[in-house]
């Protein structure tokens, strides 16, 4: 199998990369930052979101394209100028050049801010209706949109990777339940990559949290088995953390729902 991973010198990208190394035939490695040198099995290009041409032809050959490029998280300021290039314009590009390029699947990196104003006790069937908290999470909605619309119309298959907070561990008391640890989300990017054949699919990425909103089990054919619980440092982060803001305590987008919010929460059903 040859797979390219957009967006491989980011965080999540470099866990993959050194998880997944000389697992495949071939790693195509793409970013429009410096990465380090191709090892056994890999090769480097620089690629922008933007360049449609250039998308194409790093998609040559390759049978799964892994997202994980593009602005991600909330800006602080600007918001929606700062996203629309890369995470709207960038993510039609990424499904357009998977179509011409011939490419079999796409693992989509979107984000569980996508339904991020769901309250906490909505169970999962529920919250893959999307309920944005921000700009960030309605060009996630986008992209899952686009995705599905893709894999509807031209047979690609897609899955949407709706990460939650990814980390090397939890730090505040709504990430004891959102959390997922770089191994579990190497984990489950190997079983997109890897998993039978499918149409369109979302899936949690989520560690194995015993205080966790979601339930994967309708995606058990991924064959995702999350190891890790964020609840090893409960203690700690419950002991050391401030009351939550009202406005986000809700939510399971937490303050991403109470950045700019007015009014009170309980009129957000």
């Amino acid at each position: 199998m040859n797979v390219l991973m957009l967006g491989a010198a980011g965080g999540i990208g470099s866990a993959i990369r050194s998880g997944l190394a000389s697992r495949y035939a071939l790693m195509r490695l793409a970013d429009i930052a410096p990465l380090d040198a191709a090892g056994p099995g890999e090769e480097t290009v620089k690629v922008d979101l933007l360049d449609l041409d250039g998308l194409v032809a790093a998609m040559a050959g390759i049978d799964c394209v892994v997202h994980m490029a593009g602005v991600p998280v909330e800006p602080e300021t600007n918001a929606w100028e700062q996203v629309l290039p890369a995470n709207i314009v960038g993510v039609h590009n990424l499904f357009e050049a998977a179509r011409i390029a011939g490419v079999k699947r796409v693992l989509f990196a979107s984000s569980h801010h996508a339904a991020g104003f769901h309250r906490r006790e909505t169970a999962t069937v529920e919250t893959l209706v999307p309920r944005p908290d921000s700009y960030y999470g309605v060009s996630k909605v986008f992209g899952e949109a686009m995705g599905r619309m893709y894999a509807d119309k031209f047979g690609l298959q897609v899955l949407s990777l709706r990460i939650g907070a990814y980390r090397e561990r939890p730090s505040d008391p709504r990430q004891l339940a959102v959390w997922v640890s770089p191994r579990d989300m190497v984990e489950l990017v190997r079983c997109g990559i890897e998993a039978p054949d499918f149409g369109y699919a979302t899936v949690y990425g989520v560690s194995a949290n015993t205080r966790n909103f979601w339930d994967n089990s309708a995606v058990a054919f991924l064959g995702y088995e999350p190891r890790d619980n964020a609840e090893a440092w409960a203690g700690e982060v419950m002991a050391s953390s401030p009351p939550e803001d009202p406005a986000a305590a809700p939510f399971q987008g937490g303050w991403y729902c109470a950045k700019d919010f007015v009014g009170d929460p309980s009129r957000v059903g």
